[in-house]
């Protein structure tokens, strides 16, 4: 393959430095993970935004999260139509193989994708609605949280749809025939959460008020 190129002398180092120190000293336990595999608690399913460092947010150690990463943090509905489907296929494998205890969805601000959205769907970005757009079918899913905020003020509309995003993910979160099953015998739970990046606050969706409550 060509095309590949040597990783850049920066993250080269950063790796050296990694080895020399955080591996050294844990060698044990990255050895005991590699030889008993993952055992996960929760799986967290986050934005590919570089600011929402999750691992850091939660303090979690290696092998405590079974973390995907999408545009937006979106959970897609179930639908088992033989295309290929990355977050279907991470969400299956979590709660069906390694049985966590919990899925996590987890939104931020500034999210770009979830602006990208907003832009698509009040016709400002044409060009994501382009069946070429392999982002703007994916901000598809987030539609019907866009069409329970259009009504608000645009200065407002973004931050809501924010929110939304978790929403909408957590209602097709339930439409997986496993998930339903496992939160049914009471062995799964599902949790919104959304951080704020600039104020470090978290806040988290509390099904019996109806809202986000910060932490």
């Amino acid at each position: 393959m060509k095309a590949a190129r040597p990783l850049p002398e920066y993250l080269v180092r950063r790796y050296q430095g990694w080895k020399a120190t955080t591996y050294s000293d844990n060698r044990a336990w990255y050895r005991t993970l590699a030889a008993e595999g993952q055992h996960p608690r929760a799986m967290v399913i986050s934005c590919c935004d570089s600011r929402v460092h999750v691992t850091s947010i939660f303090g979690a150690d290696s092998g405590e999260f079974f973390i995907h990463r999408n545009i937006a943090n979106l959970v897609p509905p179930y639908n088992p139509d033989g295309d290929h489907h990355g977050t279907s296929a991470a969400l299956e494998y979590a709660v069906t193989a390694l049985k966590v205890a919990h899925v996590i969805v987890l939104g931020h601000s500034s999210c770009g994708g979830v602006a990208g959205c907003n832009a698509m769907c009040s016709g400002q970005a044409p060009e994501l609605e382009s069946k070429t757009s392999f982002v703007g079918t994916w901000l598809n899913i987030l539609r019907p949280g866009y069409e329970r905020v259009a009504d608000l003020p645009d200065d407002k509309r973004v931050a809501a749809l924010e929110k939304e995003a978790v929403l909408v993910s957590l209602e097709n979160l339930a439409s997986f025939p496993f998930v339903k099953e496992a939160m049914d015998k009471g062995t799964l739970s599902i949790h919104g959460l959304w951080n704020n990046i600039g104020e470090g606050t978290l806040d988290m969706y509390d099904a019996d008020e109806g809202k986000f409550v910060q932490i």
